[in-house]
């Protein structure tokens, strides 16, 4: 139920209405599929069954679009030049590398949901006990790739408030981990279906997404901060990342790359960048030739 908490440039993706349309609803998603596995962990501990798992499978696959969406709004920015990915270790090892690993977890752990309410097929059980192990532990991987972003320029109040989100993220994935390797240690012989759960992964389980949610919450108030920031304050590619984007830019629109990294490092405090000789000796060619 994580999801990647970043203040990259590269999530300024599109135009701004509707960049900040798809953050908000990413977010708002994210909030809302956290009080359904609330409501779907309540639901079990009162009694209700399989309505209980069917919450927790419909907020496991709006989890799954949410981490789905951060994968895409990354590669977007970069127009999905793969090349680029490599220069930023950061960027691909977090930034692409944590929703992908989130969107697996959720999966897994969807098919765990899944095999346990198909109880006619019961040799479904032993992988579904070991799927809960492996759905929560992918989750917790993609929380300790939250905690380990290094920013440089990002403002200090986003690096509070994504302190805030990534804390609760571990803590409930951690908690979720335990639960479900409890579960599968006190198996029950004589119980088959969703009966296998037991109160105790219930309770974990309700307990970690509780901190799910209050993990959502801070996103929220993360991504309503980030969008009315400069876009210079934000956190950009780093090194030979940022330089390797400038130079595709130029070969693909050179005139609007120019005039976007003199804006930008005017904004920095630096000076223009004077145009590139390949440019300016195309532009005596053509005066040679007698063309304008």
């Amino acid at each position: 139920m994580v999801k990647l908490a970043s203040v990259r440039e590269c999530r300024l993706y599109g135009p701004p209405r509707v960049r900040n349309r798809w953050e908000y609803i990413n977010a708002g998603l994210h909030v809302f599929s956290a009080l359904l596995l609330v409501a779907g962990f309540g639901t079990l501990l009162a009694g209700g069954g399989v309505a209980g798992l069917y919450m927790i499978l419909v907020a496991l696959t709006l989890m799954a679009a949410v981490n789905v969406h951060d994968l895409v709004a990354h590669l977007i920015s970069l127009d999905f030049r793969l090349p680029l990915m490599g220069l930023d270790v950061q960027f691909l090892t977090v930034e692409l590398a944590s929703p992908l690993v989130q969107f697996v977890g959720s999966v897994l752990t969807f098919l765990a949901i899944l095999f346990l309410l198909i109880e006619k097929k019961r040799k479904l059980e032993k992988h579904a006990s070991t799927l809960l192990i492996a759905g929560p532990a992918l989750w917790l991987v993609g929380s300790i790739q939250n905690a380990c972003q290094v920013y440089e320029r990002a403002d200090g109040l986003l690096q509070v408030l994504q302190k805030g989100i990534y804390l609760p993220f571990l803590m409930g994935s951690q908690l979720l981990l335990v639960a479900g390797i409890l579960n599968r240690q006190t198996p029950s012989h004589s119980a088959h279906g969703p009966s296998l759960l037991g109160r105790t992964w219930a309770w974990l389980g309700l307990s970690g997404s509780l901190l799910y949610f209050i993990g959502g919450l801070a996103n929220v108030r993360k991504v309503f901060k980030m969008q009315r920031l400069d876009w210079t304050r934000l956190e950009q590619l780093r090194g030979v990342g940022r330089e390797g984007w400038w130079r595709e830019n130029e070969i693909r629109t050179p005139l609007v790359a120019a005039e976007q990294r003199t804006v930008s490092v005017s904004q920095e405090g630096g000076a223009a960048l004077p145009p590139s000789s390949s440019s300016s000796s195309s532009y005596k060619v053509s005066l040679a030739a007698g063309q304008p």
